[in-house]
């Protein structure tokens, strides 16, 4: 519990920003994405006590790579298909999608190494 609200705390877009929900054909799921001043997240809650698979359109952050916030595990780049991902009973993802490299240089933002 003390990582979440740690990452909470440090991620100022949680609670400032844009909010866009997504609309997943498992109602199962809630994702939504939050942008502000050059970050962006994405946010995937599993609310039933069974797994869950998804698929996301997400071609609007296409080139992307998602990173889980609490492990800072990167999962596979975002492309033009739905992105695929299995949640857990209960499960949730909090993924900081970080930009290619040549965005990364337009907003001035680091490439963490992992």
């Amino acid at each position: 519990m003390k990582r979440i609200l740690a990452v909470r705390r440090k991620t100022r877009v949680f609670g400032r920003g844009t909010l866009r929900f997504l609309r997943p054909a498992n109602e199962s799921v809630v994702a939504h994405v939050r942008s502000y001043e050059g970050e962006t997240v994405l946010a995937v809650h599993n609310l039933s006590s069974a797994s869950q698979p998804i698929e996301l359109d997400l071609r609007a952050w296409a080139g992307h790579t998602p990173v889980e916030m609490l492990g800072e595990s990167r999962f596979p780049t975002i492309g033009t298909q739905p992105y695929v991902i299995t949640l857990g009973p209960y499960g949730y993802y909090w993924f900081r999608l970080q930009p290619p490299l040549s965005e990364q240089a337009f907003y001035g933002i680091e490439n963490t190494p992992l």
